[in-house]
């Protein structure tokens, strides 16, 4: 018996084969759709990259408007002497420093300073009991006086044997010999002056004195102590404080400059505060090392200050600068006006029509005020100092004036709405009349927003009444983000 194939059976197995067919025709539609689309944002991302190339570089950046000019400050050069200086590190050390110490033994009885006292030279700081000196001093001023008196008879036994001799009724050599007991004994008295001027000098030692002026440190001895000529510690540590020293340090490629300088005459050197910025004295150099430091490749220096004020301290670190010449009518231009290139140091010359140019300059030297041109720039010109974020060469600027240091926002400004519901900001360089002002020493303009009557202005008091639109009912209007 023949049976017919069942025509639904064959569609079953042909549908999975159409279906295939068409996922794989839709695939690919799908992966060349999703392809196109991107070589199109990429083509569309690398023409706004080369669009302010064609522009010829005056736009405010690749998403500025290169039909707007570019606020900025400017500057022109000025012509005066520069001083040159060398900077280093260094450290106070006092100009002396002395430790006062007993030079005989015995009870300390008086301690006649105060801690941190300033000393003359001289000043009696301690005093030790003397009686066991004063007695030795008068044993010598004793013994002296016993052997003058025997020197006094001495000398008349010589007379007597001397004019026996002369007229025969004496030995001259009995003479002789009382002519040398005269000079022996002598010779004994001016050993025992000796004596007196040893005890005199021990006498005198049982006061301590201060050997130079400076400031006294912490006593290192109470009163009713025995002090001891051998103690290494004495009785107190004076500090000379002025004139002060203060050693530092300057690189070994310095020392033919350092050395031409000094040649010349007297160097100056100043000395900072602690803000690294403040010069709170100024000396002069006194002392050059005579062998570089291996270890380190310095080369030390010595320099003296007045320390009029007590600002220098020892043991003190400080930076200090040392100056080595002067540069006659230089040219100086701001630091901020000079900017740095792959091809070196340029600035921003305003032109006419108020375009600027970049121009190569050869800076001799800078700080972090004011830098040395050597070349590149005159009196003449002006240069841009402030708003490089959207400067390029040929563009069009705008001068403004830096009439005084802006005020620091420290917080935020509020934003609120004006009474047209649209939004208002102070400081959003948009003024009541659609003009913008252009001002601020880094080139940015705010607008003077004026507000109306009705206007909230941010601070404490009643709400205003509510305005149409945009407004909350029965509150004060919601304060924006």
């Amino acid at each position: 018996m023949l049976f017919k194939p069942d025509s639904t059976d064959d569609e079953k197995r042909t549908a999975p084969r159409k279906r295939s067919l068409l996922s794989r025709v839709l695939g690919r539609m799908v992966s060349l759709l999703i392809t196109l689309v991107i070589l199109g944002g990429l083509g569309y991302l690398g023409w706004l990259a080369f669009q302010p190339k064609q522009n010829g570089g005056g736009g405010r950046g690749a998403g500025g408007r290169p039909d707007l000019p570019v606020p900025v400050l400017a500057a022109t050069p000025q012509v005066h002497d520069v001083p040159v200086y060398l900077d280093g590190v260094g450290s106070v050390r006092a100009l002396n420093t002395v430790t006062v110490r007993s030079q005989v033994d015995g009870k300390l009885l008086k301690v006649n300073f105060v801690e941190g006292q300033d000393v003359k030279k001289d000043d009696v700081l301690g005093e030790i009991d003397p009686a066991i000196y004063q007695a030795q001093y008068d044993q010598a001023v004793a013994t002296k006086a016993k052997d003058e008196a025997l020197l006094a008879n001495q000398k008349i036994d010589l007379a007597r044997y001397e004019q026996l001799a002369a007229t025969n009724a004496g030995s001259k050599q009995q003479a002789d010999t009382q002519r040398a007991l005269v000079a022996q004994q002598q010779a004994i008295i001016k050993a025992d002056q000796a004596q007196i001027d040893n005890a005199r000098a021990t006498l005198g030692y049982t006061k301590i004195v201060a050997p130079i002026a400076g400031r006294a440190g912490l006593r290192q001895v109470d009163q009713g102590n025995i002090i001891h000529a051998a103690d290494t510690t004495g009785l107190v540590i004076l500090t000379q404080l002025q004139p002060i020293a203060v050693w530092f340090s300057l690189p070994q490629q310095q020392i033919m400059r350092v050395n031409a300088a000094a040649a010349k005459g007297q160097l100056a050197v100043d000395v900072f505060g602690n803000d690294g910025v403040t010069v709170i004295d100024t000396g002069k150099l006194t002392g050059i090392d005579n062998q570089v430091d291996p270890t380190t490749g310095t080369l030390k220096l010595k320099a003296e200050f007045p320390n009029a004020s007590y600002q220098l301290w020892p043991g003190q670190f400080v930076n200090v600068r040392l100056k080595v010449e002067t540069l006659p009518q230089a040219i100086v231009v701001p630091t901020s006006a000079v900017q740095r290139g792959p091809a070196g140091t340029f600035s921003y010359v305003i032109g006419e029509g108020d375009i600027v140019t970049a121009k190569p300059v050869t800076v001799t030297q800078q700080n972090e005020h004011d830098a040395v041109i050597a070349s590149g720039l005159t009196t003449s010109d002006r240069v841009v100092t402030t708003g490089f974020a959207n400067l390029a060469d040929g563009a069009k600027v705008v001068v403004g004036k830096d009439d005084g240091p802006p005020a620091a926002d420290l917080a935020p400004r509020k934003r609120s709405r004006n009474p047209d519901g649209k939004r208002g900001a102070q400081g959003e360089g948009q003024g009541k009349d659609g003009k913008k002002d252009w001002q601020g020493k880094d080139g940015e303009h705010r607008g003077r927003h004026e507000h109306s009557e009705g206007d909230q202005k941010g601070q404490t008091g009643p709400a205003p009444a509510p305005a149409a639109g945009g407004e909350q009912p029965g509150g004060a209007p919601k304060a924006q983000p």
